[in-house]
């Protein structure tokens, strides 16, 4: 459906630009978006709320397109000496927002930043745990040297923003003010926590001056409240626009949507680990004896029992796909032969009923009721469609702050979350999500089921050190197949991606939701 309204909303927007003439704000942007900012610090943690600002602010060595292909920015080429060593080139005469220089010693000091930060509930660390270590290698080069063979080191490396060397040891509380220094398109003129970041032009930026000389970027977390301040003028772009305004928005005169299709999944994660799991219980509302989510058979009929089709169709208003794997059709690591599972409540049934259960149980999903589109309705929705086969589901939706700090503690046992593919291939969610969880490794940060079966997980280390493309897709969709199989992991459905802008204003959308200011363009 997005993709109807998107091709109406551009044919329309081209006509209104024909008889308009630049907006009267064209020098200042004002964008409206669902998420607040935590830190200015981007490298403390990984949320895309902060990584959106900091891709305004600071410049990685690769930056990902709006498809998520790997593109020069701060490192105009990377090659491989040999299977553990790479030789990056950097961009010559760029400097910080402060006038100093940018060197190879500022990519060493944000690498080893990411890598040591303290506090961070999800850190970037898988992101550069692989490196053994790091050496000027004359002007303007950088020597990388990796811990076994990691093809997808410039992968993990876009998602690496760099800093200047002194603030490698720098703490979170340190990024604030004139201390946030980057060498993106804009510089940090003000920071006003969960309400707004304000940013003017760096007119010294190696890429071009930005069109805009400020851009406020301003937290609305209220679906409807964005769209209100969106067709009232009072910002001029908005991020997810929800499903349920956006015929209303692209058929008003105020404004349009444009739209791709993106690459969150919902998903669900079970507790496949322990042996007693909190919230699965009996009739008299006691932990059961033994954790039924241990077994792949009751997880397989919780996957069975998901109308994908009809929660994309009614909660989503359209605005998404059934899932069946980690990864959209199209990007490097799908695999065509896995479907979304069928719908099928007597098959759903008959496997309870074979892992002990015909009568089914208790359990309680959590959720985010603030940071998914529909992510309380969703929750509803899944919890009936469980209900349907006997496992009586209750909801529990909680503020996202609150729920995955809680999530990360293990403190539930069935929980809906959100992925996005940050690093644009399979190991970007397949890492997190699915491996076995160490922590000294890096490894299965966000894999709060804990589930863990050591031939994803040894498919996944073989992809890691296979430099043929084709050779390493391969095994990544092997260990995909592995996953669905074992039910380590529920995909739900990907989420589309959407932007209203008022007319006269124009962005190409990216299959990751950012809003990038510098790629918001207005009439002339």
């Amino acid at each position: 459906m997005i993709r109807r309204l998107a091709a109406a909303a551009v044919l329309g927007g081209a006509v209104a630009l024909l008889g308009q003439s630049c907006p009267a704000r064209a020098a200042e942007l004002r964008v409206g978006l669902p998420d607040a900012t935590t830190s200015l610090d981007p490298l403390f943690y990984v949320a895309g709320s902060n990584t959106q600002i900091a891709l305004n602010i600071y410049d990685s060595l690769m930056r990902q397109d709006a498809r998520q292909k790997l593109v020069p920015a701060l490192a105009t080429a990377w090659v491989p000496l040999d299977d553990i060593t790479w030789d990056v080139t950097l961009r010559a005469d760029v400097t910080f927002q402060d006038g100093t220089k940018f060197g190879p010693e500022d990519v060493i000091a944000s690498i080893r930043h990411a890598a040591t930060v303290q506090g961070s509930a999800s850190s970037f660390k898988p992101y550069t745990a692989g490196i053994a270590d790091m050496q000027v290698a004359g002007p303007g080069h950088v020597r990388i040297r990796t811990k076994a063979p990691w093809p997808l080191l410039p992968n993990d490396l876009s998602r690496i923003s760099i800093i200047p060397r002194a603030q490698q040891d720098a703490p979170q509380s340190d990024f604030d003010g004139d201390k946030v220094v980057g060498t993106g398109p804009f510089r940090l003129v003000s920071w006003q926590r969960g309400a707004s970041v304000v940013v003017a032009r760096n007119p010294a930026y190696w890429g071009g001056a930005p069109a805009w000389e400020k851009v406020t970027f301003r937290s609305i977390a209220d679906p409807g409240a964005r769209v209100a301040a969106l067709l009232a003028g009072d910002v001029d772009v908005i991020a997810a626009v929800p499903s349920d305004a956006q015929a209303t928005v692209a058929a008003g005169r105020q404004a349009q949507v444009v739209g791709t299709e993106g690459n969150r999944l919902i998903y669900l994660h079970l507790d496949s680990n322990r042996e007693v799991t909190p919230f699965a219980r009996d009739a008299a509302g006691q932990p059961l004896p033994h954790n039924p989510l241990k077994d792949a058979r009751v997880r397989r009929a919780l996957s069975l029992a998901l109308n994908r089709t009809a929660l994309v169709e009614r909660v989503m208003s359209g605005q998404g796909s059934p899932a069946g794997q980690f990864m959209p059709a199209g990007y490097f690591g799908y695999d065509p032969t896995i479907p979304a599972p069928a719908y099928d409540v007597a098959q759903a049934r008959k496997l309870l009923a074979e892992a002990g259960y015909p009568d089914g149980f208790f359990l309680t999903l959590h959720g985010p009721n603030d940071r998914y589109p529909n992510d309380a309705k969703l929750l509803q929705a899944i919890a009936q469609q469980f209900t349907r086969i006997g496992v009586k589901t209750a909801v529990d939706a909680l503020p996202g702050a609150s729920f995955f700090t809680r999530a990360s503690k293990l403190e539930f046992s069935a929980i809906m979350g959100g992925a996005a593919i940050e690093t644009g291939e399979p190991t970007g969610i397949l890492n997190p999500l699915l491996a076995t969880y160490d922590a000294a490794k890096g490894a299965g940060t966000g894999n709060r089921g804990r589930w863990s079966n050591a031939q994803f997980d040894a498919l996944l280390a073989q992809a890691y050190r296979t430099f043929d493309n084709p050779a390493r897709e391969a095994l990544l969709q092997q260990a995909s197949r592995v996953a669905v199989q074992d039910v380590g992991v529920i995909p739900v459905l990907f989420l589309e991606q959407s932007w209203g802008l008022r007319h006269g204003f124009t962005y190409a959308p990216r299959s990751d939701g950012y809003t990038l200011a510098i790629d918001v363009k207005a009439a002339k």
